[in-house]
């Protein structure tokens, strides 16, 4: 029998990348007492004021079909967040509700690009990305991004990579896996190599609200001459610890809104109204589980890089924004895979390779904030003492080995 060719292009982009992860939770499944590290989940509950709403709305008959541009509470919500943030006058018409970020990622593509198009990201990326961009047909175009410099692409990297088939630059501002945080000066040079070379910017900020010390989020959405090439995707499943409502948006221009609303409702046609009530008043409210959230995640990430300080084969960088922690073993000689897979054998601590994130991951793990602070000082411990454990000698005979 024959199948289309996205079958094909997304064949190799799926539970692989992920192979520690369903390890442990086999092993977890089994009874083995196992130290999490390694899906981006909050542990927190949504705050319960947002669970009332969902439910009153719900209960309401706030229960129907909605249609394929959102509800009008949350629209005028979303208008009022990014009019108060940019300084500008942001219209309902310029926003799509959708199902969580993922599918926001998988309309812009399919908006943007074709079979033979290139989409420009920094590497590490976010593990899904491969495989939005491939689904369109287009093709991802890495760039190595420098780990001892932050993780932070420059103007200079993007513009050398350009070609004729150039079409989309996918940024992740806070980073995930990296952690790095554009800063407004970087964001306007590469928003100028951007109007330069005619390419969209597609900015995927779910962790807009996570950020550190004394970092200043900054979007190119907020940039008045970048407005018109930016495609952002949003949610609010990190900054109000609510994964499973599977509740984002597009913010765009009210042109880019027209011409993808149509894919968004061949897909979807809408969302379900009392999730989208929830997230108007989400959105609109202040709630002091999210702040002591945020200071949590702060607070871990701090905890990692602390219980890692005395190591001479592993570090942490202190992460500027999101909920996880690049951990480097490249001193240790092996790879994140191989690290990774023995912390878990012998040490049941599960993270997520380095490499699951493109090539630019590799010596790296990424760590988690998502369990108490008692847990992750003890994983550190462990990674620590794996880490001495593995001897330049040791791997020296690994190598060895592998080639005979």
């Amino acid at each position: 029998m024959r199948y289309a060719k996205v079958t094909e292009r997304l064949a190799s982009l799926g539970s692989e990348k992920w192979a520690v992860h369903i390890e442990g939770k086999r092993r977890a499944a089994l009874g083995e007492p196992l130290i999490f590290l390694s899906i981006g989940e909050p542990d927190a509950p949504p705050p319960a004021a947002i669970m009332d709403v969902a439910e009153r709305q719900m209960r309401a008959g706030r229960t129907r079909y909605s249609n394929g541009r959102g509800e009008p509470p949350v629209l005028n919500a979303l208008a009022r967040m990014y009019t108060l943030r940019t300084g500008r006058t942001i219209s309902t018409d310029q926003f799509l509700f959708l199902p969580g970020t993922q599918t926001a990622l998988y309309i812009a593509m399919n908006v943007l690009t074709e079979e033979g198009d290139e989409v420009l990201m920094a590497d590490p990326y976010y593990a899904t990305y491969e495989g939005v961009i491939a689904s369109s047909g287009a093709v991802a175009v890495p760039l190595r991004v420098d780990p001892d410099q932050g993780f932070h692409l420059k103007a200079a990297h993007l513009e050398r990579a350009i070609t004729p088939k150039s079409r989309v630059l996918l940024m992740n501002t806070p980073s995930n896996p990296t952690g790095a945080v554009f800063t407004r000066s970087e964001i306007e040079k590469i928003g100028r190599v951007c109007e330069k070379h005619d390419l969209w910017i597609v900015s995927d900020e779910v962790y807009a609200t996570l950020t550190y010390g004394n970092t200043v989020f900054t979007s190119p959405f907020d940039i008045p001459e970048l407005e018109s090439r930016t495609v952002v995707v949003s949610s609010v499943s990190k900054s109000h610890a609510m994964p499973g409502f599977r509740c984002g948006w597009i913010a765009a221009s009210e042109e880019f809104c027209e011409k993808a609303q149509p894919i968004a409702e061949t897909m979807l046609f809408g969302s379900q109204p009392f999730l989208e009530d929830a997230t108007a008043f989400a959105i609109d409210s202040h709630f002091p589980e999210v702040d002591t959230m945020k200071r949590t995640y702060e607070a871990r990430a701090r905890a990692v890089v602390a219980g890692l300080k005395h190591s001479k084969t592993v570090s942490a960088r202190m992460p500027e924004g999101g909920m996880f922690v690049m951990v480097d073993v490249r001193k240790t000689g092996l790879s994140g895979v191989a690290f990774a897979e023995r912390l878990l054998e012998e040490e049941g601590v599960v993270t997520m390779p380095g490499e699951s994130f493109g090539a630019g991951g590799a010596g790296h793990l990424r760590v988690a904030l998502t369990v108490g602070e008692d847990q992750i000082k003890e994983a550190c411990k462990r990674i620590a003492r794996l880490a001495e454990r593995i001897s330049p000698r040791q791997v020296s005979l690994s190598s060895h080995h592998a080639r005979t």
